[in-house]
């Protein structure tokens, strides 16, 4: 019978008043074994075909999953990660590149010259990345995920959206996770510079909530060769009401809305033209500042409107390239309720990949949490392999 957090912390109080070898040896051997139910092999959801190409290029699909002893549980992850995750070193080199409505986008380059896979820059696999909400490229899970590419050789592009790097905001326009415009001007950007070399996009969190629409929407005409997320919110209208049970509103949700009002103010200048921003500043949950300032900013009646709009869960019968989703059950941002388990089953070219534990863009494992975990490893084994083997792995997902 499994021990409850309770019958633990009895045994833990016992052991504090009563030191003895015994009861050290209980407490030790009952938290062991409570760890060792929480490492569980992920579940991968997906064609047959692909998962034959996955458990040959991905090992790590088939390993077990093994979350900091310490740290099992969803929220802890999150909070844990966002914390103690290491920062290494990584030196960009800046673009901005302007838009059809007068904006700017800045775009921040890892074009490792120091390849000895691909020292022919032209035809280096590169690898274009999205991050979270209000992220940039400043953040820990970037970091990690370019020195995995660059280990392999590849070339990456960080894609900031408007406004969160430090660039001027030159039209009142932000971005929002439904509208695809900015993206699929980078990406012809990208293209337009390195025609010859195959791009991959990865996004994490709203990132991948962008990815996937942007796949939905142009098809075959993405210019991507395959796609990865991680810790992707499926419904958005599920997750704003998980992000708002009092506990995941208190830990996660009013700094999240701090951060987006503090990033509008920096450009309130521009942006009070078009919204009342006093109001919007007043926003207490990422619903509220939706509600009062994204739906209105792109167009839509409503909040609802916007989440649906937004939400990527039924775009991915439209997408033409191999995707690899990475999610936890325990993600307060995105309910393992939400999981598009039935429409994944019916795609030959989207696998979902589910671990019982890992949190919001977490998954931390070992007992000092600080460097590579889980996703990041399998990130790079995915990345390689769609690069590596590209008839393989789009003969398994019937692409032609």
């Amino acid at each position: 019978m499994l021990l409850s957090h309770l019958d633990l912390w009895r045994l833990y109080w016992e052991c504090v008043s009563r030191p003895s070898t015994v009861f050290i040896c209980s407490i030790t051997a009952a938290l062991y074994y409570l760890w060792g139910r929480q490492c569980q092999t992920p579940a991968l959801v997906c064609s047959e075909a692909f998962s034959a190409f996955l458990h040959e290029h991905c090992p790590v699909v088939s390993e077990r999953f093994s979350p900091t002893p310490w740290c099992w549980g969803g929220r802890f992850q999150t909070l844990v990660c966002s914390v103690l995750k290491s920062k290494p070193h990584v030196t960009y080199r800046n673009e901005l590149i302007r838009t059809g409505d007068g904006g700017q986008i800045s775009l921040d380059w890892v074009d490792n010259h120091a390849s000895a896979s691909y020292p022919e820059s032209s035809t280096r696999p590169t690898i274009l990345i999205l991050p979270g909400l209000a992220g940039n490229s400043k953040q820990p899970y970037v970091l990690h995920t370019i020195s995995q590419a660059t280990r392999r050789g590849y070339r990456c592009v960080v894609f900031n959206n408007r406004g969160v790097a430090g660039e001027e905001l030159l039209t009142p326009r932000t971005y929002c996770a439904a509208n695809t415009s900015d993206l699929e001007h980078v990406v012809q950007h990208v293209k337009g510079l390195l025609p010859q070399a195959p791009v991959l996009g990865t996004g994490v969190s709203m990132g991948g909530m962008l990815l996937l629409n942007y796949l939905g929407r142009k098809r075959s005409e993405s210019g991507l060769v395959a796609g990865f997320t991680v810790s992707v919110p499926w419904d958005a209208q599920k997750s704003s009401v998980s992000m708002e049970e009092p506990l995941n509103w208190l830990l996660f949700n009013k700094y999240l809305t701090s951060v987006l009002c503090g990033l509008i103010t920096r450009h309130r200048k521009i942006l009070e033209k078009v919204v009342d921003l006093d109001h919007v500043l007043k926003s207490q949950s990422i619903r509220e500042f939706d509600e009062r300032f994204t739906s209105l900013l792109f167009g839509y009646k409503s909040c609802e409107d916007y989440y649906v709009d937004a939400s990527p869960d039924k775009k991915l019968h439209n997408t033409a390239v191999p995707i690899l989703c990475l999610n936890a059950a325990d993600d307060p941002f995105s309910p393992k309720s939400t999981f598009p388990l039935s429409i994944v089953q019916d795609l030959p070219n989207v696998a979902l990949l589910l671990t019982a534990h890992g949190g919001h863009i977490a998954f931390l494992q070992g007992l000092f949490p600080r460097g590579e975990n889980y996703m990041e490893r399998l990130f790079s084994q995915f990345v390689h392999a769609a690069f590596e083997h590209p008839r393989d792995i789009n003969k398994a997902c019937c692409i032609k």
